[in-house]
């Protein structure tokens, strides 16, 4: 473990912090004078404040913000509520007042050093048509160490209990890091034979066996030895913060990893920030600064889970191999019957390369082939498979349409205005898990 990294980092981020206040102040300034805030002189001033200003990274979830969505052409107000929580993890509803019933969705975001809030898009395009629920990871470095460890072992248990809480029917939601953890928890309660298995299982852009086109994150996660990893990446949070003492793997020290992947990329789009806004185009900077704001936004990984994923998911590929444990026991996707799987990729991604999320498909050897289903996403890179417009016109209504064929729903027979008496279930129904209600008073319609 490097016990002074974390500490360094934090000694550097509160030396500058009078640097940003400044900056942010000189800001508000402008917001006051707008007569000079629109000279040239002040837009430049502006540019170069927004630009010191998000130099800094922050380590606490920004809001969602998502006040209300349309339904059949009304407003009707959302409202985050906490359903379960832990001190690892708060299950979040968004509650939408007066809404019909509507499929329960499960999202399982990512705990890879961003918040839940970079699933924001995600959520909103899914509201319309969802009651959506999402786990929304509270940063380590907030939890005392009296509260324990968190592994690999303890995340799937999160996603268990959470189904369990939210009731019959759910439907699971997992993208990127997370379909390991998804996969691993609906097939231990298929093992079980419980009866809240998820009505089905939607998998993003994640590493279900990262032996299959390789990219550079996968190859770097194999580069070097586990005890490499723990000695030069593993870091204790500082004194003056509730988890003082833990060790965990530092955000920033993920989100420099992210950005040293493309870095000419962030270059371009921080210096077309400065320009557009110096040249009076603050819509166009706007958006590059909203950005950056939420990926700047980071969050620490406990050492354990971060330590255990890189060990199981990308150096002994555990999961593909059969070889992947969790508590003592083996985790089998072919136990899986009853819950309908969807599985999506991006043409481009170069986290998550094409091929490694559809090895859920073979994995799950034993679902019914009407069951499961693929789609790659052409244009796309790892972000735009859940945000963005493809993902809003071409993917979500391929998610939606999964998540909808199997919710269990009434077929009405020769439906009259009378009441309806409920049968039994056909013996092989047009849709998983789809009940069938047959009007046994209706008469024959005229000819």
């Amino acid at each position: 473990m490097n016990p002074f990294a974390y500490s360094g980092y934090q000694a550097m981020a509160d030396l500058t912090l009078p640097v940003r206040h400044g900056a942010a102040l000189i800001n508000h300034a402008l917001d006051a004078w707008p007569f000079l805030a629109d000279t040239p002189r002040g837009r430049s001033l502006r540019a170069t404040c927004d630009l010191l200003a998000l130099s800094a990274l922050t380590h606490s979830r920004r809001p969602f913000a998502i006040d209300s969505v349309e339904l059949e052409g009304k407003g009707v107000p959302v409202v985050e509520e906490i359903t379960l929580a832990t001190p690892f993890c708060s299950l979040l509803h968004f509650a939408k007042e007066g809404a019909p019933k509507q499929p329960r969705v499960l999202m399982i975001a990512p705990m890879s050093g961003h918040f839940a809030t970079l699933l924001r898009g995600t959520v909103r395009t899914l509201l319309p048509d969802h009651d959506v629920y999402i786990t929304d990871w509270i940063n380590p470095r907030d939890v005392p160490l009296m509260q324990g460890r968190f592994g690999f072992d303890e995340y799937v248990q999160h996603v268990i209990d959470f189904i369990v809480a939210l009731g019959p029917n759910t439907h699971l939601l997992a993208v990127c890091q997370p379909t390991v953890a998804a996969l691993a928890a609906v097939s231990l309660m298929a093992a079980d034979d419980h009866p809240l298995q998820p009505a089905s299982m939607t998998l993003m852009a994640g590493p279900i066996d990262t032996r299959i086109n390789p990219t550079s994150v996968n190859a770097l996660a194999k580069s070097k030895p586990i005890e490499w990893f723990e000695r030069n990446l593993i870091s204790a949070v500082p004194w003056g913060f509730a988890g003082a003492g833990r060790r965990v793997y530092p955000g920033h020290t993920q989100l420099m990893a992210f950005m040293a992947m493309n870095p000419a990329r962030h270059f371009d789009a921080f210096e077309d920030m400065v320009y557009q806004r110096a040249k009076g185009d603050p819509a166009k900077a706007e958006a590059i600064r909203v950005f950056y704001e939420e990926y700047f936004a980071t969050m620490d990984l406990t050492a354990d889970f971060y330590l255990e994923t890189i060990d199981t998911v990308f150096q002994r590929h555990a999961l593909p191999l059969h070889e992947l444990e969790v508590r003592g026991r083996r985790i089998d996707p072919s136990m899986i019957r009853r819950t309908a799987l969807l599985t999506v990729e991006g043409e481009r991604d170069d986290i998550c390369a094409v091929g490694q999320t559809l090895a859920a498909q073979e994995l799950c050897n034993k679902l019914r082939p009407y069951m499961k289903t693929h789609h790659v996403q052409t244009g796309v890179g790892h972000y735009g498979v859940f945000n963005g417009k493809r993902w809003e016109r071409h993917i979500y209504p391929r998610v939606r349409a999964m998540i909808h064929d199997n919710e269990p729903s009434p077929i009405v027979i020769n439906a009259r205005a009378q009441p309806l008496q409920s049968l039994a279930p056909l013996a092989r129904p047009v849709k998983p898990r789809m009940d069938v209600r047959i009007d046994v008073n209706a008469q024959p319609e005229a000819p």
